[in-house]
C-alpha cells in the first residue's frame, strides 16, 4: 500500500496563509530489493528435505501524480528527501518477503519534472490523475530453492537484492490556465482579475503589487474558463530587472493573452511596445499567441483623452483595443466574450471568428507590424 505524501489541507485551503511556490528541488531513491534466503528443509521422518529459500521482496517505487486542489510546490520546500521502503528478505518454506511500500510525490497539475540538470524533461504532468514512476524499486534476490538443479539438490547461496535509484530532479510548475494577463505594473491585471472571478488577489497602488501567479474562474454566457495574472513586466525583464520574467512560464499554456495597458501611462504606445518586447524575448511560444489588447482604467480619462490614446494604442498594436474600466463595468463582458470565442476556436480547433482573426498580431521577422495590415476589428 502506497504512503501518499499530501499537502497540509489547511494551507492548502486558506490561500491567506499559503506561500507560492513554482520551483523545487528534491533528492528521491527507490527501494533496495530484498534479499534471497539460504535455507534448507529439515523435518523429522522427512527423508529428502532440500533447499526452500524463498526470494525477497522488491523495493518501493517512486511515483509522482498530479492532483486536483493544488496551485503550489511549498510542501517541498519542507521535504526534499523522499525515500520508498526496502523489500522483505525472503525467508524459509519458500516464503517470499513483502514487497517494499512506495512514495507517491503529490504535485499540482501542470508541473514539469527535470533531471539534476534542470533541462532534461522527464514528464509533464498535465493531466489530473495521471502517475509516472520516476525511480523503479530494485528486484528482490532469488532464494537458494531458485537454483536447484538435477546436478545441485543443495545450492548455498542465494542473490542478494538489487539496489533501489536514486536522483535527484527539479519540479517546476507552469501553472494550467486558458487565458493570461499580462501588462506593466499596475495595469489593473488584478484588478480584471478580481472583477470577473472569485479571485482575491492583492490590490494597492505601488508596483508589484501582485508577487505572484493568481488564479480565477470567470464566467460568460455559461461558459467557464481558467484566467491566469502574473506579475507585470517591465523593461529589461528578460535580464532580470525587477523580478525578472520567470512566472511568464505561467502563461506559456494558455490559448489567449490578455495585454493591458493602463489609460494613466503617458506614452501607452510605448508602455504596450515595453512589454511586447519581453515577451518576445521570452519566447516559449508566446510571441505567436493570439493576443487581445486592452486599454484599461479608462475611468480616469474625459473623452478626448480617452480617444487619444485609444488611438496611439492602436496605432502601436495593430488592433482596435478593447476599452475596459473595472470600477464601472465597461467593456468588461466585451473582454470576457473576446476571450472567450478565442478560447472555444482553439479548443475546437476551428478558425477564429472573422473580426476575431483581423485582430490577431501580424508581424514580420523583424517583430515590426506587417504592411498593409488595417488592425481593424471589433469596437
Amino acid at each position: 500500500m502506497a504512503a501518499n505524501l499530501r499537502a497540509d489541507p489547511d494551507r492548502r485551503i486558506d490561500g491567506s496563509k499559503m506561500k507560492f511556490l513554482d520551483e523545487a528541488k528534491v533528492y528521491i531513491r527507490s527501494g533496495d530489493g530484498g534479499a534471497g534466503a539460504v535455507s534448507f528443509r529439515r523435518e523429522k521422518f522427512i527423508e529428502f528435505g532440500g533447499p526452500d529459500g524463498g526470494d525477497g521482496g522488491r523495493g518501493g517505487d517512486v511515483w509522482v501524480e498530479a492532483v486536483n486542489g493544488l496551485n503550489t510546490l511549498i510542501d517541498f520546500r519542507f521535504q526534499q528527501h523522499f525515500k520508498a521502503k526496502t523489500g522483505t528478505h525472503g525467508m524459509g518454506r519458500n516464503r517470499t518477503g513483502a514487497n517494499g511500500e512506495d512514495v507517491t510525490l503529490k504535485v499540482p497539475v501542470g508541473t514539469q519534472i527535470f533531471e539534476e540538470d534542470n533541462e532534461t524533461l522527464i514528464v509533464d504532468m498535465t493531466v489530473e490523475g495521471q502517475r509516472f514512476r520516476i525511480a523503479k524499486g530494485g528486484n528482490g534476490g532469488f532464494g537458494n530453492a531458485h537454483f536447484k538443479t538435477a546436478t545441485n539438490q543443495a545450492p548455498d547461496w542465494a542473490n542478494p537484492g538489487l539496489e533501489g535509484e536514486e536522483k535527484t530532479v527539479w519540479l517546476r510548475l507552469k501553472l494550467i490556465a486558458d487565458a493570461g494577463l499580462v501588462g506593466l505594473p499596475n495595469a489593473g491585471k488584478s484588478t480584471f482579475l478580481a472583477s470577473v472571478t472569485r479571485a482575491r488577489p492583492k490590490i494597492a497602488n505601488y508596483p508589484f503589487t501582485t508577487l505572484h501567479p493568481n488564479l480565477g474562474v470567470a464566467t460568460i454566457d455559461e461558459r467557464e474558463f481558467i484566467l491566469a495574472d502574473i506579475p507585470g513586466l517591465i523593461e529589461g525583464a528578460h535580464e532580470g530587472v525587477g523580478i525578472g520574467d520567470r512566472f511568464l512560464g505561467h502563461v506559456e499554456r494558455t490559448r489567449v493573452l490578455l495585454h493591458l495597458v493602463s489609460a494613466q501611462e503617458e506614452q501607452v504606445g510605448k508602455a504596450y511596445k515595453t512589454v511586447r518586447h519581453e515577451l518576445d524575448a521570452y519566447g516559449g511560444g508566446l510571441e505567436d499567441k493570439p493576443e487581445i489588447v486592452a486599454l484599461s482604467q479608462i475611468d480616469v480619462l474625459d473623452e478626448a483623452e480617452l480617444k487619444k490614446k485609444a488611438a496611439e494604442l492602436k496605432k502601436a498594436c495593430g488592433q482596435t483595443p478593447l476599452l475596459l474600466s473595472a470600477i464601472t463595468n465597461k467593456g468588461m463582458t466585451d473582454a470576457l466574450r473576446a476571450l472567450r470565442d478565442v478560447i472555444v476556436a482553439a479548443q475546437g480547433n476551428q478558425p477564429l471568428p472573422e473580426k476575431r482573426e483581423k485582430n490577431r498580431r501580424k508581424r514580420d521577422d523583424d517583430g515590426n507590424l506587417e504592411a498593409g495590415f488595417d488592425g481593424e476589428g471589433d469596437d
